[in-house]
């Protein structure tokens, strides 16, 4: 089954969190990435980081946990919450857009 897992970051845990775990975060998102089959950041429309984002291929929701709490970036504060979402994908598109990064330094 597909989820989606929405991130909402803490707006309170300081920026160089993020940057000490992201090469963590980074190799457990390859290390798991027929589980995890797309990642990334969210931003707001000022380009200000906001959270992150999954598509998951899970058995329930209890994986789709279990992956969250593994995930490098859970224990340090810098999420503030998530919220997991059944998925029903109905269309198969690729983009081929530049779409900048959020500015988190």
């Amino acid at each position: 089954m597909k989820y989606v897992v929405l991130f909402e970051d803490n707006p309170e845990t300081d920026v160089t969190v993020r940057l000490s775990y992201l090469p963590l975060h980074l190799k457990f998102l390859q290390r798991n990435a027929k589980k995890i089959a797309a990642a990334g950041d969210l931003s707001d429309t000022q380009n200000n980081g906001a959270g992150g984002l999954w598509v998951m291929n899970a058995e329930d929701e209890d994986e789709v946990v279990r992956y969250v709490r593994e995930d490098p970036f859970w224990p340090t504060g810098l999420r503030k919450s998530f919220r997991i979402m059944k998925w029903s994908q109905t269309l198969t598109e690729t983009l081929d857009s530049k779409i900048p990064s959020p500015k988190y330094a």
